[in-house]
């Protein structure tokens, strides 16, 4: 039990963190935050996760665990719309949150927002509670737009998070180099930033025998190469499966893509068509979505999985492969770098290219199968990872925010 509570009103605008990973909108954030505020109220914090209603069926309660709930109020049309549809709506959520916060007589300590569209919730709560805003905004889109991948984000966004950057109380960064891209982009004191990474389920992400992993999945004995993660270009995927057709360990090997929904369509038609370009449309399977709880299967039974990501902001799928125990070929994104021990868990490499990702997916193709107790090793590398970690530092963050906050201003 933390020594005092804190009531935390935590902001997911425009995602449900409950809703199906891999999906258009809803990825490692949605992770993060579930993990998040579950460890938050297992040290004994209150927390208060507030999002739209996506479905008209969605309650407007849920109890995500101990002291934790997920409540979903009106903006905008009960149904998935487009992330940018939702600016319009943002006073009609933050009022709603006022009106649910006023008849249920809540009162929070610290606001939490996730997302600039959140953010700008969070602003004016902020004012109206006077208590200190926090936000983290898991993607910058100044930053996705250096990549000149996919469609550029729209100046909406980047002006919208710049007014946030600078606004808003503090904001947390999961990696040093978020961090900079805060700073340069948006011209944020570095002095507002705290770095903490984002962390791992070590009870759900453990290794499975390999054997049993496979056969549980139908995979055969084919040497596994797996992707987790949306469908669509920043991520990488095209150049992925061009490197499949570069593999020395080729024959016998299969990439298998775990993400998509009916929005990433058109994207997956365009992987499949590459494949059967490079004649290696057999060496792929795409699975679509997949439940959390099934995940430490497909990660257990590959013998890689690859980042090939243009950018990420941390990086989640990293730490799930490598607590399950199976090492990780990852772009130099994100926190890949400080997860991922060179030659031992795995390879960072500069770029994406596709001999580069090739050759570094053959090094571990052509290990040896790992056994239960190199599993076991890999697995040890993650474990500062864990979330009662990252919720202690996550708590420390907002002690500190607010000593200041409630510090007497010198005369």
């Amino acid at each position: 039990m933390a020594a005092k509570e804190l009531k935390i009103a935590m902001l997911s605008v425009h995602s449900c963190p409950v809703g199906t990973l891999g999906s258009r909108d809803t990825g490692g954030m949605s992770v993060y935050i579930v993990e998040l505020a579950s460890a938050l109220g297992k040290l004994g914090h209150l927390v208060d996760v507030y999002t739209r209603v996506h479905d008209p069926r969605d309650r407007q309660i849920y109890a995500l665990g101990k002291d934790v709930s997920l409540i979903h109020l009106k903006a905008g049309e009960d149904e998935q719309i487009h992330k940018l549809a939702v600016y319009p709506h943002l006073p009609d959520f933050a009022c709603g949150l006022e009106a649910f916060r006023k008849e249920n007589n809540l009162q929070y300590d610290i606001v939490f927002s996730h997302y600039w569209l959140s953010a700008w919730v969070g602003e004016y709560l902020q004012q109206w509670w006077h208590i200190p805003h926090l936000t983290m905004f898991h993607t910058l889109g100044a930053v996705k737009n250096t990549t000149g991948i996919g469609e550029d984000e729209p100046e909406l966004r980047t002006e919208t998070e710049k007014e946030m950057a600078r606004s808003c109380y503090h904001i947390i960064a999961p990696t040093e180099r978020e961090k900079e891209g805060i700073v340069q982009h948006y011209g944020a004191s570095a002095q507002k930033i705290s770095v903490v990474p984002c962390g791992v389920n070590l009870e759900l992400f453990r290794p499975v025998d390999k054997d049993k992993a496979k056969r549980e999945l139908g995979l055969g004995n084919d040497r596994i190469i797996l992707f987790v993660g949306r469908i669509e270009a920043v991520k990488g995927i095209e150049q992925l499966v061009r490197a499949v057709s570069y593999l020395q360990n080729k024959r016998g090997s299969r990439l298998v893509i775990i993400g998509g929904d009916d929005a990433s369509h058109h994207e997956t038609e365009k992987l499949s068509t590459l494949a059967g370009e490079l004649s290696i449309e057999d060496k792929i399977t795409f699975v679509g979505s997949v439940r959390q709880e099934r995940l430490p299967y497909y990660y257990s039974a590959a013998d890689v999985c690859v980042i090939s990501s243009y950018y990420e902001s941390f990086g989640l799928v990293a730490l799930e492969s490598l607590a399950c125990g199976t090492p990780v070929v990852a772009t130099d994104v994100g926190g890949s770098r400080s997860i991922i021990r060179e030659g031992e868990t795995g390879y960072v490499v500069a770029d994406n290219e596709p001999h580069h990702l090739a050759e570094k997916i053959d090094l571990l193709l052509s290990r040896r199968s790992p056994d239960i107790n190199s599993a076991l090793s890999i697995r040890a590398s993650v474990s500062r990872y864990s979330w009662p970690n990252i919720a202690e530092a996550i708590v420390g963050e907002f002690q500190n925010v607010l000593d200041s906050f409630m510090a007497p201003v010198p005369r």
